[in-house]
């Protein structure tokens, strides 16, 4: 079947995928699938003038700027059929556009002064204008005004990844506080020339504060958590429907959305990543094709080193004001999870007179991905072997308890002590508790840690081929207490899945702190 045969009912075309592209008149000319993303465009421009976006990687920024650029620009046949199309001031006014795009390599010292420089001699060659200033600010401010006198209209400002130049060299301090720095000061001249500009957009994946990068520039419009704007970027379950129709057939919908689907930025529809979603439709494989293209390395090591565990990951509470701290020196744990999008915001909460966040995996992918990573850096290749495959999904299918617990005792015991004993978690229930959720989640298992109930907070359920499994992990001097199993059951943490009507299983496991292993596995039916 070729693209251009409908393979489904409502005798729509088959179109290509844009996979990888970030170029709106390529998509627009070459026959490609395209959501239409224009009457947000429309809305910021009727609304506002200076914009700050965060999204994850892969999720449709460098599209949304270019689109911004073509619509600005004038190119009206592009924008024919779409929603814009028919509300936009002036399409025979072409306004002058200075795109910035630090997509390079930014891990040297000097990397970015050069490649800003170059990205300024380009534009000034190519709209003819003459550098007078030997900084890269001053350079800039000229540029616009330069643009604005020449052609008689306001300039129109886009930067694209603004951040990744601090991103790229995390793991060089000194580096990235030098390109924060530089930045700030390229930055502020936006507030400084804001006489000759019509329009602003800063687009990147981190939200650092305005006062560590954003200090001269106060009047950014920061609309990443402005539900108007919720689905900006992305994919929604009516884009889904409406545009990829004819790529759905063959495709079971609930598997699509357990995957992919969950992204929130407090909207009243979830999104999915674009990525993911093009590559299922042509590969027509469930496969984690986000998370691949990035392992974040820095990310788990920087949840190793902070001892935070995957068992701490899936409800964490953040204000809205820690969502924002991300800085070269202050990197909140949650900001990071959530700017990257290995978790995502699950509920909104008032407690205080403040808002609160509740944080979650966004979907199946992260899950089971970040998982895996997470394993990975908590056990050693060696040990890693009993707990892959399928063995875990067999063992409990078949309630098989003696079978777990020999896996799991023959797990710790193949971790060299030195491994988890300079672990940060190590000899803590933290590190035994975290090692046992990411083997279940990294094999696809739905996993709830510090579930609450009325009794309190159990440490972990499972719920898996209709039955309910509670665990409560404890850390012991020598000899099994049985504590575990019995505080699952004087806390009644069974009651709140009782009326699911399936097999509750109650887990104690107890770890000795001297042999680093499990001393008792105590198993009771309710």
């Amino acid at each position: 079947m070729t693209r251009t045969e409908p393979d489904d009912h409502s005798g729509k075309p088959r179109r290509k995928l844009p996979i990888g592209l970030q170029t709106f008149r390529t998509i627009r000319d070459g026959g490609y699938y395209y959501v239409d993303k224009t009457a947000y465009i429309q809305r910021l421009v009727d609304e506002g003038t200076h914009y700050f976006l965060s999204r994850p990687r892969r999720f449709g920024k460098s599209l949304l700027v270019d689109t911004i650029k073509e619509a600005f620009e004038g190119n009206e046949a592009l924008f024919r059929g779409l929603a814009i199309h028919d509300s936009w001031e002036d399409w025979t006014v072409r306004r002058p556009v200075v795109r910035l795009d630090f997509s390079g390599d930014f891990t040297k010292p000097g990397n970015l002064e050069a490649n800003v420089m170059e990205q300024l001699n380009a534009i000034e060659r190519r709209e003819g204008v003459a550098p007078e200033y030997a900084t890269a600010p001053g350079r800039f401010a000229h540029l616009v005004e330069a643009l604005r006198e020449r052609l008689g209209h306001r300039v129109v400002v886009l930067v694209d990844e603004y951040d990744k130049p601090i991103l790229d060299a995390l793991e060089v301090p000194e580096v990235a506080r030098a390109n924060r720095n530089y930045l700030r000061g390229l930055y502020s001249t936006i507030k400084f020339a804001d006489a000759h500009i019509k329009f602003t957009l800063l687009a990147g994946v981190s939200r650092f504060s305005k006062v560590s990068l954003f200090s001269g520039l106060n009047n950014l419009r920061d609309i990443t958590l402005d539900s108007r704007y919720s689905a900006i970027c992305g994919y929604t379950e009516t884009d889904l429907d409406a545009v990829f129709a004819p790529e759905l057939p063959g495709l079971d919908r609930e598997e699509i959305r357990d995957w992919y689907n969950g992204y929130s930025w407090l909207g009243g529809e979830k999104v999915y990543n674009p990525f993911d979603i093009l590559l299922l439709f042509d590969e027509r494989e469930f496969e984690p094709w986000w998370f691949e293209t990035g392992t974040p390395m820095f990310l788990v090591d920087t949840l190793m080193a902070r001892g935070v565990g995957s068992a701490a990951l899936d409800g964490m509470l953040a204000s809205r004001a820690l969502l924002s701290v991300f800085d070269v020196e202050d990197i909140a744990t949650e900001a990071l999870l959530f700017q990257t999008g290995y978790l995502t915001i699950l509920e909104r909460e008032r407690l205080g007179g403040e808002t609160f966040y509740r944080l979650g995996y966004p979907n199946r992918e992260v899950r089971q991905s970040l998982n895996r990573s997470l394993l990975n850096a908590l056990v050693p290749a060696a040990s890693r072997r009993l707990v892959e495959g399928d063995r875990l999904l067999r063992l409990l299918k078949a309630n098989d308890f003696a079978g777990l617990e020999e896996t799991f005792r023959a797990l710790f015991a193949s971790i060299p002590y030195e491994w988890y004993m300079n672990n940060p978690m190590a000899n803590y229930e933290g590190y035994y508790a975290t090692v046992f959720h990411s083997c279940f989640e990294s094999r696809g298992l739905a996993v709830a840690g510090e579930e609450k109930s009325s009794g309190g907070r159990v440490d972990m359920a499972v719920r898996f081929n209709d039955n309910v499994y509670l665990f409560e992990f404890k850390a012991v001097e020598k000899k099994a207490t049985g504590a575990a199993l019995a505080q699952l059951q004087e806390k009644g943490y069974a009651d709140k899945y009782r009326h699911l009507g399936q097999p509750i299983h109650l887990v104690g496991v107890e770890f000795g702190k001297e042999t680093g292993n499990i001393v008792a596995f105590d198993v009771a039916r309710v």
